[in-house]
């Protein structure tokens, strides 16, 4: 069974995001913090891509942690996250 692990590291999430060839994005039209995602490339046009400065503002001032899973059940690279709130 796969595990999920949580981080605030943000050499860590960076890392983990790019090796995905993933890319730090919000919700657009959501105002200067809005909602963080990432762009796995696929067409969303409701992501605006936003710089990794930006990127990690908005996490820490939401307060933020990255729940992520580094391989699949079957082994493959999993691109599973989640932003969840700091206990």
């Amino acid at each position: 069974m796969a595990k999920a692990q949580t981080t605030t590291d943000h050499d860590k999430i960076k890392t983990w995001i790019e090796a995905r060839k993933g890319r730090p994005s919000k919700v657009a039209g959501k105002g200067k913090s809005g909602i963080l995602r990432i762009d796995f490339r696929e067409k969303d046009e409701d992501l605006a891509e936003i710089d990794w400065e930006d990127f990690f503002r908005i996490f820490e001032e939401s307060n933020l942690a990255f729940l992520y899973q580094e391989e699949t059940a079957s082994g493959e690279k999993s691109r599973f996250n989640k932003f969840i709130e700091r206990s």
